[in-house]
């Protein structure tokens, strides 16, 4: 069971992202109804830790086995998502694959059409929506170290 829920009007959700950077390129996915692209990765199941997470989630999804390089960001985020207030507290993990993965277009993951996955070239981020917005910005300049954010969005 993923550690999310809703109460007074807000979604709490509890999240592991993986950051893959290939040839210039990082790898984003977005719903088939959605407009925004985030970082692959899921919900942190009960008793799960985050890097275990990232780890199931790319191998459930797109069948790839990833390492974990190293936590970049831990962001508490509140933003506006699909008409509700999101608190968000997600763990996001540089990854490395044994075998480059990079390929042109969108393409989709074991789960079929549900979710539509593309390369982004980091140049174009710019002319995407992605969530969290900070995202937009700070994949172009990952920093070296281990960084905590919080990060408070408009409703």
């Amino acid at each position: 069971m993923d550690v999310r829920f809703r109460s007074d009007g807000r979604f709490f959700n509890h999240r592991a992202a993986g950051i893959l950077i290939e040839q210039g390129h990082v790898l984003l996915h977005k719903r088939k109804k959605d407009a925004y692209w985030a970082l692959p990765g899921g919900g942190i199941e009960l008793g799960e830790d985050s890097m275990n997470t990232i780890i199931r989630e790319m191998r459930e999804e797109l069948g790839w086995e990833v390492e974990v390089e190293r936590t970049v960001w831990i962001a508490e985020s509140f933003f506006p998502h699909r008409g509700e207030a999101l608190h968000e507290v997600a763990f996001y993990y540089a990854l490395e694959t044994k075998e480059p993965k990079f390929r042109a277009g969108p393409f989709h993951g074991k789960d079929g059409d549900r979710l539509i996955y593309q390369w982004i070239a980091l140049d174009d981020l710019s002319l995407h929506e992605v969530k969290p917005a900070f995202l937009k910005k700070s994949l172009l300049e990952i920093p070296d170290h281990l960084m905590h954010l919080i990060l408070k969005e408009t409703f």
